[in-house]
């Protein structure tokens, strides 16, 4: 996980790229009023976070080596602690990126930030999703906001939500 310099997560998305690191900068649908008028745009779901596929020893080697990409930094998992004392960067293990890639990938204007939403929610059964726009998308169902909804965790990250799920 890495942490970019506000607004700058699309930049640092291309620059990672043209360095040949893979990488996932979740976006999703927002509409804003402009000139009185519904403008759709894309933007980043988590601001200023860019994900990299790629081993820690050759992006440390790129950030240190590469001016231009001095607005990327690490992330840092806050719950593990080196041997010198220091945090190491979060590392997502691959299952639960994919699964998050799954659903934010997936353009759909009900899926929820859980920081965003606001209300409770409850740790329940997990699942996997069958049928409709969220086949094959594993986590936890809970309540929020009323609805049954399937949240998805990024451990040491963030929690998304789907859209409604219905209890079939």
């Amino acid at each position: 996980v890495l942490r970019v310099s506000y607004g700058r997560a699309e930049k640092a998305n291309a620059l990672l790229t043209t360095k040949g690191i893979e990488t996932y900068l979740p976006l999703h649908t927002i509409y804003k009023e402009m000139d009185g008028k519904l403008k759709k745009q894309r933007i980043p779901l988590l601001p200023n976070f860019l994900f990299a596929d790629t081993k820690l020893s050759i992006l440390e080697s790129l950030l240190k080596t590469s001016p231009n990409l001095s607005i990327i930094t690490f992330y840092y998992d806050d719950f593990n602690t080196k041997s010198d004392g220091k945090n190491p960067p979060l590392v997502v293990p691959t299952d639960s990126m994919e699964n998050f890639i799954k659903l934010t990938s997936i353009d759909d204007e009900h899926i929820l930030l859980i920081d965003e939403i606001k209300g409770t929610y409850k740790q329940g059964d997990y699942v996997r999703i069958i049928e409709g726009p969220f086949k094959g998308i594993d986590g936890r169902v809970t309540k929020i906001t009323g609805q049954k909804r399937v949240i998805v965790e990024l451990p040491g990250l963030c929690c998304v939500a789907t859209a409604y799920i219905p209890k079939a």
